[in-house]
């Protein structure tokens, strides 16, 4: 007997607008965009976001920020290369 992965989860959009504090729009133009994978289940057919997908989203989003905070440290730790490192003075 071959051990199969377990069937994937899937989540309203509206479930998934509450957690990423998003509206529900706002979660279908993601879906439509690719960034997130969903499809139209059941009978009459809804549209169900992968609960992988929005974890695999959710990281993005995580690994984005972290890219971005690393260059805006690195953006304010060359100001004193490109203003001098001596004191400003006022002229009087």
């Amino acid at each position: 007997m071959s051990e199969s992965s377990p069937s994937p989860r899937y989540l309203a959009p509206s479930q998934v607008a509450e957690l990423l504090s998003i509206s529900v729009d706002e979660v279908m133009d993601l879906v439509h965009e690719g960034r997130l994978r969903g499809a139209r289940l059941g009978s009459p057919a809804k549209w169900r976001i992968e609960e992988q997908s929005l974890r695999s989203y959710i990281d993005d989003q995580v690994e984005e920020a972290r890219q971005m905070h690393l260059w805006q440290q690195s953006q304010a730790a060359s100001f004193p290369e490109v203003w001098g490192s001596g004191n400003a003075t006022r002229p009087e």
